[in-house]
């Protein structure tokens, strides 16, 4: 007869942990795209989250540096508005120093290299002298410049930094997406367990309305409703402003949170519309199920079977959807600042920097970098959610589990309302 051996209380408290960890292990085995796609996300939240923190430079200032050019060639006197440096290469704008006199090149300007530059230059008053032969110190800004160790993005035309624009647009991004996303399944899963739940008269009007709103392109509805409502006169936003506790100014250093936070709304109503569709149809299955009938019979009311046997019942599938429609909500936004329309100029963001029309263009003429990193940013994150989602849809459907269709990335998660 064998016996049985006690094992010290540490050892027993240990199998547990490690058939834990295990268990992770072998799921991110099975799952290696969904792995990439949570890294690609988590490192979104640590962007979005402490953007403050780790911005090299301020995303929205003109960054400059102080260069000591060749001698002048000629002298420059209360009456003159030109003069000519050696090696000069400075952007229309570009504010520098005169002997202690503050000077701006204004048009035209040439924005070229070489030896006899010449300047079209206003000053601030009428008492700016310099002599001939001396050298002269310019506060240049950094305007195009070169990835390297000290931007490794570059700068784009604004002398901005692009690493620090990148970094602060994830928490616009992420602003945005999960706004949209909350506000936007929530309702979609109130309006569509209530559809699918009481059907007839309450359905009809429910149902039509959304194929109402599915009639009209999702960005063309998006971009109606984007300068209707955010127009500084809407009623929509005067309520928002003054009934509700949202910043009226500058939040999480965002300068126009309030805009940000209406473009969130805007796109969780396109979230919603899919979002009811969705739910309703699986409602409709759910409610023809035994256990509704037996609540039904027991004089539970339709609130509390709702509550306790319907809406449990799609709640899986609405955190689905909310990771499936997350990257729809970033891109829906990115899409809408590309048409100008979306965030407010200036405000740092992805999609506003891809429609940038200057750096569009300079992108022809070899100055890539302010228009690739922030799509590359878009497009690593969009992938990620993806992924994230097709893993999740996996390991939730017990038809999916084991299978690795979720990790291949099926195509499924990248389909959405817009």
């Amino acid at each position: 007869m064998a016996r049985e051996v006690a094992l010290p209380l540490e050892i027993e408290e240990e199998r547990p942990r490690r058939r834990r960890w295990q268990r992770i292990l072998s799921t991110a085995r099975k799952h290696p795209l969904g792995v990439f796609g949570l890294s690609c996300v988590s490192l979104l939240f640590f962007c979005g989250i402490f953007a403050d923190l780790i911005v090299p430079y301020d995303p929205e200032a003109t960054l400059r540096e102080r260069q000591t050019f060749g001698a002048l060639v000629n002298t420059i006197k209360p009456t003159d508005t030109k003069l000519t440096v050696v090696d000069a290469q400075l952007d229309v704008g570009t504010n520098f120093d005169i002997d202690g006199e503050r000077m701006t090149v204004v048009p035209p300007a040439p924005i070229v290299s070489g030896a006899g530059t010449t300047l079209h230059v206003q000053r601030a008053s009428s008492q700016a002298t310099h002599e001939a032969g001396a050298a002269l110190e310019l506060d240049v800004a950094i305007a195009n410049a070169d990835p390297s160790w000290s931007h490794p993005f570059g700068t784009d035309h604004n002398a901005k930094d692009v690493l620090s624009r990148v970094i602060f647009g994830a928490r616009i991004s992420l602003l945005i997406g999960l706004t949209a996303i909350i506000t936007g399944v929530t309702a979609g899963a109130f309006f569509g367990v209530i559809s699918g739940y009481f059907g007839k008269i309450v359905d009809t009007i429910i149902q039509r309305c959304v194929d109402i709103l599915l009639a009209f392109p999702a960005v063309v509805l998006l971009l109606a409703i984007i300068t209707v409502v955010g127009d500084e006169d809407s009623s929509v936003r005067r309520f928002l402003a003054n009934n509700t506790p949202l910043p009226k100014g500058e939040f999480i250093g965002i300068p126009t949170f309030l805009d940000v936070f209406i473009v969130a709304l805007v796109i969780g109503l396109a979230v919603a519309v899919f979002t009811t569709r969705v739910v309703r149809g699986a409602v409709l299955s759910i409610k023809e199920n035994v256990y509704v009938d037996a609540a039904r019979a027991m004089g539970a009311s339709d609130a509390r079977i709702m509550m306790r046997h319907i809406f449990p019942n799609v709640a899986a599938l609405v955190v689905i959807l909310g990771s499936v429609l997350l990257p729809v909500a970033i891109l829906a936004e990115a899409a809408i600042s590309f048409l100008g329309v979306g965030v407010p100029l200036g405000t740092p963001s992805w999609g506003a920097d891809l429609s940038d029309e200057k750096s569009r263009q300079l992108m022809l003429e070899g100055y890539w970098w302010p228009v690739f990193f922030p799509g590359l940013a878009l497009s690593l994150v969009v992938l990620g959610f993806n992924m994230v989602g097709d893993a999740f849809r996996d390991l939730s459907d017990p038809r999916l589990r084991g299978s690795g269709l979720g990790g291949g990335g099926s195509g499924g998660a990248g389909r959405g309302p817009m």
